[in-house]
């Protein structure tokens, strides 16, 4: 007798050493598994999985145990209202990104501004921005190739002709000037423990990890930015939760203003955005 679906969940005690989340890690590799919503699994607890199923569900639930990502082991991850194929060659969109995604929406904008969303990994950020504003023209950079040919299909999955997705090394492939620049940045120091913990061991430290103590890149993107946004335009960074007064004198720096660092739903300094003059 092959497991029921009430065996399978029940399954979720051995990822307890391995996960802070083991029983919703159970539920989305068998919703994958089974082709069924959530609520599928507790209507018809007593269904029976195929060998096939049981095989494959066994081979997941051992790669989890040894700390796989559960996004890699299904290829896909919720970001806010997308469904997005994500791969070992990028970052996993994380909900803390929401942030970046809400404030772009709150600034003032034209109709037809120009974004851009750079080290776009999966796409995540430019395709959540450019579901909720069709008018605006969003270039989606990243320096992979691989990358590169995620955010594309991930684009195409979606519909969303109002994204353009570009090999760049951060602003280099953007032409007019931009309203708005967007990015997620490697902004992890190379010593931080984090590196060796959860689901980063298993993405790549070039998409993480930063030199000055994970503000090079940013104070790379913040000088690009000022020759690649309009006067008035915004420049949005994610950070680490210890970086905002770093960011924010790294803009005011270099004369931005209305500098101001916004928290996330965990109450840590996550985003901090200028304006430039």
């Amino acid at each position: 007798m092959t497991l029921t679906i009430a065996e399978a969940l029940a399954c979720a005690g051995q990822l307890e050493a391995a996960s802070d989340s083991a029983a919703l890690d159970v539920q989305v590799m068998l919703q994958h598994l089974l082709q069924r919503p959530r609520a599928y699994l507790y209507t018809w607890p007593e269904r029976s999985l195929t060998a096939e199923q049981e095989f494959a569900f066994l081979g997941l639930l051992a790669r989890r145990k040894r700390g796989e990502p559960v996004a890699h082991l299904v290829g896909f991850r919720e970001f806010w209202t997308l469904e997005l194929e994500v791969s070992a060659d990028t970052l996993i969109p994380r909900p803390d990104t929401e942030l970046l995604v809400e404030l772009a929406l709150e600034l003032p904008c034209p109709d037809n501004a120009r974004v851009a969303d750079l080290g776009t990994g999966t796409g995540a950020v430019a395709l959540a921005l450019a579901s909720e504003r069709p008018g605006w023209q969003i270039s989606a950079l990243d320096r992979v190739p691989a990358a590169v040919a995620l955010a594309e299909r991930n684009r195409r999955r979606h519909g969303l002709e109002n994204v353009r997705v570009l090999e760049s090394d951060w602003c280099q492939a953007l032409g007019e000037p931009q309203d708005m620049i967007v990015s997620n940045p490697p902004y992890i120091d190379k010593q931080d423990p984090h590196l060796q913990q959860g689901d980063v061991r298993f993405e790549p430290e070039s998409a993480l990890v930063a030199g000055e103590s994970g503000m090079a890149d940013i104070r790379s993107i913040a000088t690009q930015a000022l020759k690649a946004l309009k006067p008035g335009g915004w420049l949005l960074l994610e950070h680490g939760w210890q970086q905002g007064r770093a960011v924010q004198a790294c803009l005011r720096d270099l004369g931005y203003r209305k500098v101001d660092t916004r928290q996330d739903l965990a109450g840590q300094e996550r985003v901090t955005l200028g304006q430039r003059g």
